[in-house]
């Protein structure tokens, strides 16, 4: 039963990505399409007041207007959350948020991380939850989109690499809008709240007093899991019965969040007019995705070996930090899929998973292209698969082409970069914390596990995850400044570069296939691909895993 659970939920996810995929090509193009009539009596005005052109962009100017909107987006955010005790709505009077914790939280969605060092239902106003997380929530997503059909375009050589405004206000629009008001009305059907009123007061069967935390739950959530960003309106996140009442729920909330990372890599093949190219993309990451959900399933159901050793029953797995609705299947499905499409969003807590079980999120986290966030994890693999061609290339002696334009040095140096950049913004940080005390003061569980909380933390923020070993006291000046710049760094140092990379690739004069051109959609280059990407991983990442998670399950087998 808990496989067909977890067949059926996929089954429908790669379903519905098909269309999804050629409803995203339409969106994206650069053409003339039927959205354009549908959509553009909303978008019109937007351009028009905002003072919008939709002309072309070269890759600097791309980047200097994504890097000039998301500055502005933080610092009315961070005001906001500064001041939000002074602010119009907050009727269950919220103080005005720490300095530091209001950087760390603006960083923190603005980078499409939603990381939370806070508790939702008593850490922010309405004000806040609406103004600062709900949008950015929207445009968080809306620009790693963009930026991703901008590297779709240089690197397929499209007419141009397009407008980021324009991309941005089409994102919403004609994506993440309408999706998330679709699911955020299925929400309210199921009893998530969606509500101005204050905090509900409650007399319990006892007499006691209980104040009961409620609000625009619907309206977060929906987003949250639709644009992969994650934050919780509650602190207990997806396992909060206001956020997720019951399996139905749960299974929307999987799909929501899996839907569009599952289409980007079919859109790629779209727009390139190679329908294979993209399947391939998508079973390369598929293929880690199984490879990583079997190694969470099976580790939970097994049970935790410590426990078995006195004699404990666990018939029904290691259930733990799980919702007992959910159980095993749905737990480690969902585990799975928020690491892998770098949503963030939980239904159990991480930080009990047993220790090889919690090997597959912080591996997917740490290799970032297991499906990802909404563009940035499909990026992530096209690198991969530059990276591939190029040492393929040198294998045969031939210089390397990607759709029929040279990979060179300008392109495989900023490749290079961004790859070794994300191991140094996780691991320095890491021995930093672990060796300091006002990083490890934070740790709960001393030991090996101590160490998986820490560089669970550093992993999450590295990827724009934002889920985490909760276990860790993570609201420190430490962890609040450290973990708000390797969000920073691990989002837009990426970003900047793989677009230099578009625009490089862009430019070129494309060179015709000949018989000696090495395929790039076919058995033997998937191949390729998964052992580059799984090589990479495994020499930057397993002596990590080592003293952490492996070390715990060797001390408790």
């Amino acid at each position: 039963m808990d496989l067909l659970q977890i067949f059926v939920v996929l089954a429908v996810a790669v379903i519905l990505a098909v269309p999804l995929a050629k409803y995203l090509t339409s969106v994206y193009s650069l053409e003339i399409t039927k959205q354009d009539y549908l959509f553009g009596k909303m978008e019109k005005p937007i351009f028009k007041l905002s003072g919008i052109k939709e002309t072309p962009m070269k890759w600097k100017q791309y980047a200097k207007a994504l890097l000039m909107s998301n500055l502005v987006m933080f610092f009315l955010s961070y005001l906001i959350l500064r001041f939000q005790g002074d602010l119009p709505g907050n009727p269950s009077n919220v103080d005005g948020m720490d300095p530091l914790l209001a950087f760390n939280t603006a960083a923190s969605f603005l980078t499409n991380t939603n990381l939370q060092h806070y508790s939702g239902e008593s850490g922010l106003s309405y004000l806040s939850q609406m103004a600062v997380i709900i949008f950015l929530m929207f445009t968080t997503p809306a620009t790693g989109l963009s930026i991703c059909m901008a590297f779709f375009r240089g690197v397929t050589g499209q007419r141009s690499l397009g407008n980021f405004y324009v991309d941005l206000i089409r994102t919403i629009t004609r994506v993440l809008l309408p999706l998330s008001i679709l699911v955020g009305l299925i929400l309210v059907s199921q009893g998530v709240p969606q509500t101005f009123g204050p905090t509900a007061v409650a007399e319990t069967l006892e007499g006691a007093t209980q104040h009961i935390a409620r609000g625009p739950v619907a309206a977060l959530e929906s987003i949250k899991h639709i644009g992969t960003n994650g934050g919780g309106f509650f602190g207990v996140n997806s396992a909060h019965p206001f956020e997720n009442p019951n399996g139905f729920t749960n299974v929307l909330e999987i799909l929501s969040m899996f839907l569009i990372p599952a289409a980007l890599p079919l859109t790629f093949g779209y727009m390139a007019g190679n329908k294979k190219q993209g399947w391939l993309l998508f079973s390369a990451m598929g293929l880690m995705l199984l490879l990583f959900l079997g190694m969470t399933y099976v580790n939970e159901k097994n049970g935790n070996p410590a426990l078995e050793h006195i004699g404990l029953s666990q018939e029904y797995g290691s259930m733990e930090g799980k919702e007992v609705r959910f159980g095993v299947a749905q737990s480690a499905l969902f585990t799975t899929i928020t690491t892998a499409a770098t949503t963030g969003s939980v239904n159990n807590m991480h930080d009990t998973l047993t220790p090889l079980g919690s090997i597959a999120p912080l591996a997917m986290m740490m290799l970032n292209c297991v499906f990802g966030g909404d563009g940035v994890g499909t990026i992530n693999i096209l690198m991969y698969s530059i990276m591939a061609v190029f040492l393929a290339g040198l294998m045969v002696g031939r210089t390397p082409e990607f759709f029929g334009r040279k990979i060179e040095g300008p392109e495989m140096k900023l490749i290079a970069l961004t790859i070794l950049l994300h191991p140094l913004i996780i691991l320095i940080p890491s021995a930093i914390a672990l060796a300091t005390q006002m990083g490890s003061a934070a740790i709960s569980n001393p030991g090996f596990h101590g160490i998986s909380q820490v560089v669970y933390e550093f992993t999450s923020s590295a990827a724009n995850n934002g889920s985490g070993f909760e276990g860790l006291g993570d609201n420190t000046p430490f962890w609040n400044i450290s973990t708000g710049l390797v969000m920073l760094f691990g989002r837009y140092f990426s970003m900047f570069a793989m677009i230099a990379v578009a625009g490089s690739l862009w430019v070129k004069k494309p060179v015709p296939e000949s018989i000696g051109t090495f395929k790039t959609d076919n058995g033997i280059f998937l191949i390729i691909l998964l052992v580059t990407v799984l090589i990479i991983g495994a020499l930057t990442f397993f002596p990590v895993m080592a003293l952490g998670p492996i070390a715990e399950w060797l001390t408790i087998r």
